[in-house]
């Protein structure tokens, strides 16, 4: 769904929408909308125990109670909720836009849970929706039930005249969207999704090309091969844009050093190089700190090389394993017999998607996909704060 810095809905309470201020602006809109809407019994439920509950279940929650408050009859309840939308996305972009739009998260949620036996009713509700916030997540169901009727839609809305309809077009139809659900139809119709991509592939927003390139990156993942030939087939002529888009689509399976992708992007030699003065800063790290790794790479080659340098780092886990995650780190035309030095701050963290433990680190550095092993770093547990 529609954020700028990639907060997603799953992770902690703070900073979230929906405290019973937020409740409560919701209900007046809608009473505004319609004046028989019981708002003062809405707000009382809506907003009953909200704050122990994280982002998705809070629109889930509040979603159930429009449910009981709004007319029985589903397009009755989708026209008061249009009649109480606020204005569009002000620009073509998300920035600056924060969590201001989840305002609209139980609208969506509303729509994907009660709405699948009213297609017409419900797309018309999403088709406004996504222009304030996004109806990435809530078309899937309809995709699920009726691909053939949804990507009729969905190829008409590819030309609409808002960036943010084009965006839903390609946002909706990824593979593996973050935090929701997978549907079995995309997975096995990536030509059908691939139609609906030459599309938008050139489009003037890069609201809707940074869509496009993800889902791209996500059909890789299952389909790495068409990944590989769309993103040959669209570099053939490509203006720079377009190029920027299929470099970003290849990310995941660079990451994953896989040769025709480092190929694709010119990077598919073998690099002929030494590393040296590899050192780690500090070598003792705790928790919740960083760490800067820093090396020298030294050309052992007669002639120029374009190399791609990423870092591997391989995260202690739970059991006491090591599994990498790849950091992008630079792209370097290396003269023959030259050097370049180089550093990466490694950022030691707690996030919902990577928990840091105590514990030998390794350190691999990329070069065109080969892995050079730089040295380790040490995790130890987080400092105590003061006063603790």
């Amino acid at each position: 769904m529609a954020t700028t810095g990639r907060t997603r809905h799953g992770g902690a309470a703070q900073g979230f929408p929906f405290f019973p201020a937020l409740v409560r602006r919701l209900g007046r809109a809608i009473g505004r909308a319609d004046p028989s809407f019981p708002a003062r019994a809405f707000i009382t439920e809506a907003g009953r125990g909200l704050e122990q509950l994280e982002l998705l279940d809070r629109g889930r929650h509040i979603a159930r109670a429009l449910a009981k408050h709004l007319p029985s009859h589903y397009p009755d309840a989708i026209e008061v909720l249009l009649r109480s939308l606020g204005p569009e996305h002000a620009t073509d972009e998300l920035v600056g836009a924060g969590m201001a739009p989840f305002f609209y998260l139980p609208h969506v949620l509303f729509v994907a849970a009660h709405g699948l036996d009213h297609f017409d009713v419900s797309m018309r509700a999403q088709y406004e929706l996504t222009k304030r916030f996004s109806a990435e997540g809530s078309i899937r169901p309809y995709i699920a039930k009726d691909p053939e009727r949804t990507f009729a839609l969905l190829r008409r809305w590819a030309r609409d005249e808002n960036a943010h309809v084009r965006r839903l077009v390609s946002e909706g139809t990824r593979l593996r969207l973050p935090w929701a659900p997978r549907v079995q139809w995309l997975d096995h119709n990536p030509d059908r999704v691939l139609e609906l991509l030459e599309l938008l592939k050139d489009d003037a927003a890069s609201l809707v090309r940074r869509s496009v390139a993800n889902n791209l990156n996500d059909l890789g993942k299952v389909h790495p091969k068409l990944l590989i030939a769309t993103g040959t087939r669209w570099l053939d002529g490509a203006a720079a844009e377009r190029r920027a888009l299929v470099e970003h689509a290849l990310r995941s399976a660079i990451k994953r050093v896989e040769p025709a992708a480092l190929r694709l992007l010119g990077f598919g030699s073998k690099p002929a190089v030494a590393l040296e003065h590899a050192r780690f800063e500090p070598e003792r790290v705790s928790i919740g700190e960083q760490v800067a790794v820093r090396f020298t790479l030294r050309s052992t080659a007669p002639i120029s090389q374009d190399l791609l340098i990423d870092l591997a780092v391989h995260f202690v886990k739970a059991k006491g394993s090591g599994a990498p995650k790849v950091f992008k780190c630079r792209r370097v035309a290396l003269p023959a017999r030259g050097r370049v030095e180089l550093a990466r701050r490694i950022s030691l963290a707690v996030h919902t998607t990577r928990k840091p433990r105590p514990g030998r680190h390794h350190v691999d550095v990329l070069v065109n996909g080969e892995a050079l092993r730089l040295g380790t770093f040490d995790v130890v547990a987080a400092r105590p704060r003061e006063g603790e």
